[in-house]
């Protein structure tokens, strides 16, 4: 089943996941809670969002490639907070 909901942009940019996707069931089913972090990319075909894992959760995965692993996750945060303060 393919789930499309729509949701506003504000002024500030900023983009609420709509309500049925919040309830508890999708919770679960996709794991995302507050604080945790959504990324968009942008492909040929449009956006995608898509859920970054926090590091517990994925610390051990890739054990041989730790290092690689932590500089993305620290270069992508760096550059959400650059966008922000554009």
């Amino acid at each position: 089943m393919v789930m499309t909901e729509t949701s506003t942009v504000t002024s500030k940019s900023m983009v609420n996941i709509p309500a049925s996707i919040r309830k508890k069931s999708f919770r679960k089913k996709y794991g995302i809670h507050k604080g945790d972090k959504l990324a968009f990319v942008e492909t040929e075909h449009g956006l995608t969002v898509i859920w970054i894992p926090p590091l517990s959760e994925v610390y051990g995965s890739g054990v041989h490639e730790r290092h690689k692993i932590i500089q993305a996750i620290h270069e992508l945060e760096t550059e959400h907070r650059g966008e922000a303060h554009e």
